[in-house]
C-alpha cells in the first residue's frame, strides 16, 4: 500500500498532481483544499495517500493531511459517493461547514455541490451522521479518529481500509469488500491487524479457509 509520499512537485494543475519521489513520478489527484495548500512547483512536498484499484485503473488520490484523508474515507463509503464526487465535497465546502449541514439534516446546502443530488445528499445525511461518531473535530477544524492509535502504529480505520483495498485488488466489489471488512472488524475488535481482517472477510465470503 502507498500511504503516503515525499518528494518533489513537479505539476499541478487541479485536480491532478505529479510528484517525484527519487526519480519515480507519481500521479494523484487531490481537492482544492489541499491544492490551496500546496508550495511552489519545484518544491518538497508531503502528502497522505489513498490507493483506489478499480478493472480499469490504478489511481492514488492525495492529502494535505490524515484529518481530510480520513474524511475522504468516511465518504467514499457512503452509498452512491466514489472517489471523484468525494473530492468534489471537499472541494467545496470546508469540514467545520460539512459537520455542521449533516448534523443539522441540510440537504439543501449539500445539493448545491456539483453532482450531488437530493437523494445523494440524504444519503450523506443518514450515513455520515453514523459515521461522523468515529471522528472528532481538531482544534484547527479537522478530523481526526476518536480513538487515535498508537503513533507507532497505523490506525483502525488505516487497516480497515488496507483490507478493504487489498480484497478489491483481489477482485471483490468495493461494496462487498467494505461489508466483509466492517463485519470482520467488529468479530475480531479494533486490534487486528489488516492480514487478520482480510482472512476473517475472505472467510466469511467463501465459506472458510
Amino acid at each position: 500500500m502507498i500511504g503516503r509520499l515525499r518528494g518533489e512537485l513537479l505539476e499541478k494543475q487541479p485536480p491532478q498532481l505529479l510528484v517525484d519521489v527519487n526519480g519515480v513520478g507519481y500521479e494523484l489527484e487531490a481537492s482544492m483544499n489541499t491544492f490551496y495548500r500546496l508550495p511552489e512547483r519545484g518544491k518538497q512536498v508531503v502528502l497522505y495517500t489513498h490507493f483506489v484499484v478499480r478493472e480499469d485503473a490504478q489511481l492514488l488520490y492525495g492529502f494535505a493531511d490524515r484529518d481530510e484523508r480520513s474524511l475522504f474515507r468516511a465518504l467514499i463509503k457512503v452509498n452512491g459517493v466514489g472517489p471523484k464526487l468525494a473530492l468534489t465535497i471537499l472541494s467545496g465546502i470546508d469540514t467545520e461547514t460539512f459537520i455542521a449541514v449533516v448534523n443539522q439534516g441540510d440537504t439543501a446546502s449539500l445539493v448545491r455541490l456539483p453532482g450531488v443530488g437530493k437523494k445523494t445528499a440524504e444519503r450523506l445525511i443518514v450515513e455520515m451522521k453514523d459515521r461522523l461518531k468515529e471522528l472528532q473535530v481538531t482544534d484547527s477544524g479537522g478530523f481526526q479518529l476518536a480513538s487515535p492509535a498508537a503513533a507507532e502504529g497505523p490506525s483502525a480505520s488505516d487497516l480497515v481500509a488496507e483490507a478493504e483495498s487489498a480484497l478489491v485488488a483481489l477482485g471483490y466489489k468495493p461494496a462487498e469488500a467494505s461489508r466483509s471488512v466492517s463485519k470482520a472488524a467488529r468479530e475480531l475488535g479494533a486490534s487486528a491487524s489488516s492480514e487478520a481482517l482480510i482472512r476473517q472477510a475472505l472467510k466469511s465470503m467463501v465459506g472458510g479457509l
